[in-house]
Order: C-alpha cells, then structure tokens, then sequence
C-alpha cells in the first residue's frame, strides 16, 4: 500500500471519498449564478463609486481612494477567476455547454484564455506533486550540463517572487520553463485533441484586448490603466501568490515518478485561511480536498474539509503563517532551494534554523 514521507499508510481515493457526503459533490445552479450575479455586480458597484468619487472634484479623497479601488476590485477580479475556475472543473453546473460558457465569458473579462488554462490546470490537477511532470512551480533536479551562471539565472527569476502579477502575464506567454507551453497558442501539443476550444477562448483573449485598447484610445490611456490595469495586476498577483503557496512549505514533498501516485500527490497541498478575503476568494485557500475531489463546488469545500479532518487527521496539512509573510520566507526558500541532486526522488523545502550564538 502506499505511504506518505511520514510512513502512514494511505487511503485510496475512494476511501476518502466514502467520508465525504454525497451531496456536497452536487453543484447547484442557482446558487453558483447567484455567485457570479454577486461578483459582477460587486465589480459595476466598486467602479460606479470610483466614478463618483472622481466626479466629486475632491482631489484628496480620489487619491486616497484609488488604491483602495485597486485593490478591492482586483480582489472582487480574483473571485471571478475562481467561479471561472470551478466551471473548468465542471463544479460550476452538470452542463458541460453552460460551464464553458460561463467559464469562457467570466475568464475573458479578466484576460485569461479559459479552455487553455482549464486544460493546463487539468495537467496540474492529474500531476500535482510530481516534479518531473507538474505544470508550475515545481523543484529541479540539477542538470550536470548546466552551468553555474545557468542555474543562477533559473534561480533569478525566483529571487524576484516571480514578479508577482507580471509573472503570470509572463506565464500566460511563454509558459513557466524548462516546461515552456504558451497559454496563447491553440496549437501547442498540451492542447492537441481540443483546438477549436482553445482557438475560441485565443479569439475571445484577443477580442477582450482589442476592446480595452478601444477603451484606452476612447477614454485615456489613463483611464484604463486606472479602472482596469491596476486592479488587474491586483488579481494578478493574488494569483501568483495563492497558487505558490497552494504547495509550497517547508516539508510539503514533491515526488518523482516512480514514488507518485494521485492521492499522495495531491494531498502534497496546503489549506490556508484567508481571514477576510476567504469568502470573497471562494474558499480556494481551502485547497487538499479540492485536488483531491476537483468536482466538488467551493461552496461545499470547507464542509466537505471538515469531514476529512475528522476521518484521516493524519494526512491534515495547514499553515497559519501570515499570507504575505508566507510568500515572502517560502518565495525565498525555493529560490535558494529548487535545484537539487537529481538522484533524490523525493524533494521538500527545508525552513532555516537561526544559529545560537
């Protein structure tokens, strides 16, 4: 049977599955539009009150109130990737035509090409923990045919924490390397056998920018960069952040190959609390039991989490680390950390230890 790094003995999937209710693996309709209905109207509130505000003519409330406008929106644009999200994941309704709809409109708002990512994010769900096949952020083993100022230069990235919402826009172009798949190109070979969804959701990415650089052209540049640019680069970065730390932590093991399999893989995750934001983010901080169930909606998950607590507290993985403070100590640690001796099969990060004087 299989084991973890601690040695206890692992229950198969549908072990785990048996202690979770039936019911919490059933979207419901009505409530996942009632989510979306929330979020998008919460995105016209936060900018009709940026609008009024700047109408007021009080140029000291403007400027005290657009970081504050930043970030919320780019929050409330963090929520609308994560019902996206669920409907790539077909937790959003039992329609698969509805979900890629809704998935399709939600993610293009945002400037993400939702079929590509739900395909890219299919290959992390079915490879998660798996540093020889995983889709981002993983460890690598050292290549004896790199150089010293190679290996520095993939660390470098890394020592910059991924430049936060600029990472991603890199990673929507060019991929996260040596695994280089570009999220803007149908004709990649991780999107072989889907092409017509991926050349959609390409259209749709391109049309979403053309009518924001017609805004800009319209309106101001300014404008734009306020309203939208901003805010975006917000929920950019909560991106980056949220799905590093998703399983990244000291002693959290990334395998190979030969010692992977999908439930000891995906219980490689990290569940933490978001405070405040928690609800507003759609419970994705609570992230083991949606690897190990992704069909489960994020309505139920944190339900669903408290069942499996209580069947197998063994196999729990939770941090309490301040988000931010996390970013910043684990960001480091795997710039410092990533590469390893290639003949090890399994890899954690190792937290510092201060030495006594």
């Amino acid at each position: 049977m299989a084991q973890n790094e601690k040695g206890d003995v692992l229950p198969s999937l549908l072990e785990i599955k048996k202690a979770l209710p039936t019911e919490y693996f059933r979207p419901s309709l009505p409530k996942s539009l009632l989510y979306v209905v929330l979020d998008v109207s919460l995105v016209a509130i936060l900018g009709g009150l940026m609008k009024f505000i700047l109408y007021s003519n009080i140029e000291l409330l403007s400027n005290l109130m657009w970081p504050i406008y930043w970030f919320a929106q780019g929050t409330v644009f963090w929520g609308i990737f994560v019902l996206g999200h669920d409907c790539g994941h077909g937790s959003f309704s039992k329609y698969k035509w509805l979900n890629d709809i809704i998935g399709t409109i939600l993610h293009t708002f945002i400037l993400v090409p939702y079929y590509m990512w739900k395909l890219s994010h299919r290959h992390h769900h079915k490879n998660t923990g798996n540093f020889e096949k995983d889709e981002i952020f993983y460890p690598e083993p050292t290549n004896p045919s790199q150089t010293k100022e190679e290996q520095r230069s993939i660390g470098s990235f890394h020592d910059n924490y991924f430049y936060l919402g600029l990472g991603f826009l890199f990673y929507l172009f060019a991929g996260y390397a040596p695994r280089n798949s570009s999220h803007l190109n149908p004709w990649e070979p991780l999107f072989h056998g889907h092409f017509w969804g991926a050349f959609t959701s390409f259209v749709c990415w391109w049309s979403m920018t053309g009518l924001l650089v017609l805004f800009g052209w319209t309106y101001g540049w300014s404008q734009l960069a306020m309203f939208y640019v901003a805010p975006w680069l917000v929920f950019s970065s909560w991106l980056v952040i949220t799905t590093f730390l998703h399983h990244n932590e000291p002693g959290v093991p990334w395998f190979s190959t030969n010692q992977w399999n999908y439930v000891k893989g995906n219980l490689s995750s990290v569940d933490r609390d978001y405070g405040i934001f928690q609800k507003i983010t759609h419970n994705i901080g609570t992230h083991q039991v949606h690897h190990l169930f992704p069909a489960i909606p994020h309505y139920h998950l944190e339900e669903a989490t408290k069942h499996f607590r209580h069947a197998y507290p063994q196999l729990v993985r939770t941090s309490d680390t301040p988000i931010v403070q996390a970013f910043i100590t684990n960001g480091k640690l795997f710039a410092e950390q990533r590469l390893f001796d290639k003949s090890l099969e399994v890899f954690a990060l190792e937290a510092k230890t201060q030495k006594k004087m």
